[in-house]
């Protein structure tokens, strides 16, 4: 099958309703579908965007998208037939009772995603009334020149019909409710979804930074485990830099911290508070970030790595089979994970058979990267099986692995703010978050 999936998402990626064709892992679909408005952007006229493995044909419904999977050898006019198929059942039952029907065969909301395997001649698809579409039938009449950029967009304005976002993405859902299907319970009105970034003009904005440095043995054990830590402040109006700050961290074994030399050492020593020696000086203000206080955590061991990974190469048949592995700890959820396998140079990319994320291959350097959008409680492991030519074991380390997270190990935070002038406290932000400067499985 040509078609993996079809499904009805959010703009921010949530899945209302997916039917996929193929056999594909909850890993899987829920990485696709949640990459995907990451790749839309604005300013061309396209239905359909690419990636490595897989071609996105969608149409946007107000709120929501009516979105295809397909793989890349596909033929995309067939595609957009099979979309233009979808959209007509919807804007078809605009004249019927004003709710959802049903179409022939069973149904599903896929909510746990326990069992994606489904038969190929199910219609799979609740069809929507007073939802308009319409679709770009000429951005899509050939196949796109090489990798396509990384931005599509909806119709230009006037297409489709204008709906109130909140009121009918709820009927939506409630109609299918009504109809027996298990709802994402999860879901929230599109207004609450989109959590603007916190912008750079705050009057103050801290940022508290963790960074790792870990080598991990292959066999087991460590070389390297080392955090540091930093808080660093910025401030725009030097009327708001006669302030002090509250601290509070977790109990750490291994943790120090220490303060810039003009930090009052006595004070943060002993309320946690971190101001200046001179009081009636105000903190440096522009739009540089000063530092205040740096800490570091030594003497961690393997149970407190955030992320753990496996490799077994082995040779049979004239092949060599990689069979890699990943498992996360608890403690954090991780974002945007990169793990990268350096390969034998290689006339053509590797077969993958198998993979919870996505892959890509990189060429130049021979680099098989291996991602994972996100890693939280229910993906705590996940495992990537390829193919080479015959490579000693040896060639396929060191791994390189990059993430994220929004927590640190110290937890340090900011908890209050206190001006030491008599003025209503400024506003603040605080950015949090936990890096990797060098982590290898070597």
């Amino acid at each position: 099958m040509v078609v993996l999936a079809a499904s009805i998402i959010t703009k921010s990626g949530k899945v209302l309703v997916s039917r996929q064709f193929v056999d594909m892992s909850r890993i899987r679909i829920e990485g696709l579908l949640a990459a995907f408005p990451k790749l839309v952007g604005t300013g061309k006229q396209h239905t359909f965007v690419e990636t490595e493995n897989v071609r996105y044909v969608y149409q946007p419904i107000e709120a929501l998208y009516l979105l295809l999977v397909t793989n890349k050898q596909s033929n995309i006019l067939e595609d957009l037939d099979t979309l233009r198929l979808l959209s007509k059942l919807i804007e078809k039952n605009k004249g019927d009772k004003g709710g959802f029907m049903a179409l022939s065969g069973p149904r599903r909301i896929e909510s746990s995603f326990s069992d994606m395997s489904i038969s190929n001649t199910g219609s799979g698809f609740g069809s929507g009334s007073g939802i308009g579409l319409s679709t770009d039938i000429e951005s899509l009449t050939s196949k796109p020149k090489g990798r396509p950029s990384a931005s599509a967009t909806a119709p230009p304005k006037g297409l489709g019909m204008k709906l109130g976002k909140t009121q009918r993405t709820n009927q939506f859902l409630e109609s299918l409710k009504a109809e027996g299907e298990v709802i994402l319970e999860d879901v929230q009105p599109i207004a609450a979804q989109s959590k603007p970034s916190l912008p750079p003009t705050d009057p103050i904005t801290l940022t508290i930074e963790e960074r790792l440095n870990v080598v991990i043995r292959r066999d087991g054990g460590l070389n390297n485990f080392d955090i540091q830590g930093t808080l660093s402040l910025q401030i725009l109006n030097q009327e708001d830099g006669f302030v002090q700050f509250q601290i509070e961290n977790q109990d750490v074994h291994g943790l120090s911290f220490k303060t810039h030399p003009n930090i009052n050492k006595e004070l943060f020593n002993s309320k946690h508070i971190i101001g200046l020696k001179d009081p009636n000086r105000p903190f440096p203000t522009g739009q540089n970030d000063v530092g205040l206080m740096k800490w570091r955590i030594q003497g961690m061991d393997e149970a407190s790595l955030p992320l753990t990974v496996n490799c077994w190469p082995s040779v049979s048949s004239g092949e060599t089979f990689v069979n890699i592995e990943y498992e996360a700890s608890e403690m954090f959820d991780l974002k945007n994970v990169v793990i990268s396998i350096p390969l034998p140079a290689l006339r053509e990319p590797p077969n993958v058979s198998q993979i919870d994320g996505e892959w890509k291959y990189d060429s130049r350097n021979s680099t098989l990267e291996w991602s994972i959008l996100l890693i939280d409680h229910s993906n705590r492991s996940g495992s990537m099986e390829f193919v080479v030519p015959p490579a000693d074991s040896s060639l396929f380390f060191p791994i390189a692995i990059s993430f994220t997270a929004a927590s640190t190990y110290s937890d340090v935070k900011v908890v209050n703010l206190m001006p030491l002038r008599g003025n209503a406290p400024p506003k603040y932000s605080q950015r949090i978050q936990l890096i990797t400067d060098t982590y290898q499985v070597i």
